[in-house]
């Protein structure tokens, strides 16, 4: 699944992007209205997350028109404006739910899910990149159509991978995706299990790319 994030504060921005990630959500950030325009317009979202003080104007514009483009996006908006016009002003624009800032990251994440339950919204089961394929609803891989065995933190890594196939995934996000809350993790150690899981993906023919960007993280892509 893919979220659009439409927010200006960058560390805002980057904490909903893990936070998403978490829950198998990959997210594109938008900083302004208009990048949100123009990013619904050259991609497919399930959801979006916007808030309403954006630098070129009134988050209720950008609104209507991701609205014209696909009428049927669930729009959450995430604002600090808390009064009780504001929020009617929302909903009327129409954004399908409306969160205060601070929020619970909780509560955030049960109304995104609930309004991905509505009918006709429900998640893709099978994320494919070259001869892997994922079932998003018991996390288990196949390649080649036959089961495929890792240990845990290989089977994190690749999974943080191919939520975001052909896309950079930071060293931060595949860090936070492998190892668990106070592991001790060492310098080279992701770069370790990269290794491995590259290796394992070529001796079954995966037809996959795992490739290191240079200090910001590693991509994977179908191979070419």
């Amino acid at each position: 699944m893919r979220a659009l994030v439409v927010e200006d504060e960058v560390e805002l921005a980057q904490f909903l992007e893990r936070l998403l990630l978490k829950i198998g959500i990959v997210s594109d950030t938008a900083m302004t209205g208009g990048e949100a325009v123009d990013l619904a317009r050259s991609a497919a979202y399930n959801i979006a997350i916007l808030d309403r003080r954006l630098p070129d104007g009134d988050g209720l514009g950008a609104i209507a028109q991701l609205r014209q483009q696909t009428p049927d996006l669930p729009i959450l908006m995430l604002t600090a404006l808390d009064d009780v016009v504001s929020r009617i002003e929302g909903l009327d624009a129409g954004a399908d739910d409306y969160l205060t800032k601070p929020f619970d990251s909780g509560e955030l994440v049960a109304r995104m899910r609930a309004l991905l339950r509505r009918p006709g919204l429900e998640p893709e089961l099978a994320i494919s990149v070259g001869q892997i394929v994922l079932n998003t609803r018991d996390r288990s891989f196949q390649v080649h159509g036959e089961p495929l065995v890792l240990a845990a933190r290989e089977l994190n890594l690749l999974e943080a991978l191919v939520r975001r196939a052909n896309r950079v995934v930071t060293r931060t996000n595949l860090v936070e995706a492998v190892y668990e809350v106070g592991a001790e993790v060492f310098p080279n150690a992701l770069d370790a299990n990269v290794s491995r899981l590259r290796a394992r993906l070529r001796e079954l023919g995966a037809d996959v790319e795992l490739t290191a960007v240079r200090g910001v993280g590693y991509m994977l892509t179908g191979a070419t």
